[in-house]
């Protein structure tokens, strides 16, 4: 590969633009300390193509086993050296240059019949497999710390909150359970994508195909991709998947932030029920009481971050003409950022979930009994009366203990039957938390069997990958 005078690397086309570039478009045209990271995918590619094209009649035996040793050297340049300083136009010409430096003028048939359109989409695809594995990876473990938390406190009573008022009560087994679902349904979407990126670009040249007889279907099963593009002029383009992924991080971002809430709202003194450890909580540099719980805001803090990067991506690939355009170099940096601002964020939110306690005092203590007043509305439809006529008497009760200071279950039976005649005495008998959740016991109800069928479910969609 020729180099400038000052050593600086020439661009691959300067057949054709025989100015050099002017230092201040350099900044802008380069991408190397975006795409370094694909240097790994950009050598296995790499070599899969020098496979394709010693197949094919196009280089020499000997030309395709000096080529690949050549790769070997520099994927080993690469692990002892850094080279993300470079002047390289991007990580492909800095893979050449180095594979120049192993094998001289021969590197220069590496890329015979390749664009860098076909590979920068190839090496892309290959990364984003691979972090897709790691993504389920680490879902898959927080599912299973929230599982483990589940199963401890399935005994807990726990008030349900609707728009942040006590609703009904629960088993806070069902709670944790209710953020465990959600991050399920990721892994599993996250796995979905996958099979969508898994399709190989590669022999699609720069828009029209390879020229050269190579067999696509033997590179797919070196690079373990699933199916092979069908149109070259869209597999140069084709960002679906990491548009897919992009989306699939800002919900699990979503989902995370929503489970962090809850944290920093159940773990405040107005609330009390949750403690988080003290490897997951900070102090005040002013106030020495604080016990702040920095991981989950710093989490919650995050879903912005993924959104934003979303956004970001869908606005890149609108409106871009046929074919391969200039700005799918973008296309990285915002997916890359979400899928590290993940691999920081699952650990420690796993760690948090880890280190956990319900405080259950707190939680018996503030109790309303008022989460007993649609258990006594269905006292009076299993009397015959309609739902919407006990409501309405049940509403006038609530009013009723309110003004007058009692407890619902210290509301008079004669009040009560002065509203309804039907009350009897054992309408009393409603007023337990355990024959509360024990009456739910549809499946994703609250009751004992309920909640084992529930975790029952949970364990068999880990287990089950």
């Amino acid at each position: 590969m020729s180099h400038t005078s000052s050593g600086v690397p020439k661009p691959v086309w300067t057949g054709r633009i025989e100015e050099g570039m002017d230092r201040r478009m350099e900044p802008l045209n380069n991408s190397l300390s975006v795409d370094f990271r694909l240097w790994s995918q950009d050598i296995r590619g790499s070599r899969a193509w020098v496979n394709a094209l010693g197949r094919a009649g196009i280089i020499e035996e000997l030309e395709r086993i000096e080529l690949l040793e050549g790769l070997d050297r520099v994927s080993e340049a690469f692990v002892n050296q850094d080279y993300s300083t470079e002047k390289d136009e991007d990580i492909h010409s800095l893979v050449e240059r180095l594979l120049y430096l192993e094998v001289g003028e021969l590197a220069g048939k590496l890329h015979t019949g390749r664009s860098r359109n076909d590979q920068v989409a190839t090496d892309f695809r290959l990364w984003g497999m691979e972090e897709i594995d790691s993504l389920v990876g680490s879902l898959n473990r927080l599912e299973k710390a929230l599982l483990v938390w589940a199963k401890d406190s399935v005994d807990i009573i726990f008030p349900g909150y609707t728009h942040l008022q006590q609703g009904q009560p629960v088993r806070a087994a069902h709670w944790v359970l209710s953020h465990f679902w959600p991050l399920d349904r990721d892994r599993k979407f996250l796995k979905d994508i996958r099979r969508h990126a898994s399709v190989l670009p590669l022999g699609s040249g720069a828009i029209a195909g390879c020229p050269f007889p190579i067999d696509r279907k033997l590179i797919l099963a070196e690079l373990k991709f699933s199916k092979l593009s069908e149109n070259s002029m869209d597999a140069v383009s084709d960002r679906d998947w990491a548009l897919e992924l992009s989306f699939a991080a800002a919900r699990v971002g979503i989902h995370l932030s929503r489970l962090s809430e809850d944290l920093v709202l159940f773990g405040s003194s107005e609330f009390g029920f949750i403690k988080l450890s003290d490897g997951f909580s900070t102090g005040s540099s002013l106030m020495p009481q604080k016990r702040n719980p920095d991981v989950a805001e710093l989490t919650r803090s995050k879903s912005g971050r993924l959104v934003g990067n979303l956004m970001s991506l869908l606005t890149v690939l609108k409106g871009l003409p046929t074919g391969y355009n200039r700005d799918l170099q973008e296309d990285k940096h915002s997916l890359f950022d979400s899928i590290d601002t993940l691999h920081i964020a699952l650990p420690a939110i796993e760690g948090a979930i880890e280190g956990a306690e319900f405080q259950e005092k707190k939680v018996r203590e503030v109790l309303s009994d008022q989460l007993f007043a649609t258990d006594v509305a269905d006292y009076l439809v299993q009397k015959g009366v309609p739902f919407r006529e006990a409501h309405e008497t049940i509403g006038k009760i609530v009013r009723i203990s309110e003004e007058q200071d009692f407890a619902l279950d210290e509301v008079p039976l004669t009040t009560l039957q002065s509203l309804d005649p039907r009350f009897e005495s054992d309408v009393y008998d409603l007023f337990s938390w355990e024959r509360s959740v024990e009456s739910r016991t549809v499946r994703g109800g609250t009751s004992q069997k309920a909640i084992q069928s529930q975790l029952d479910a949970a364990e068999e969609s880990i287990e089950l990958e």
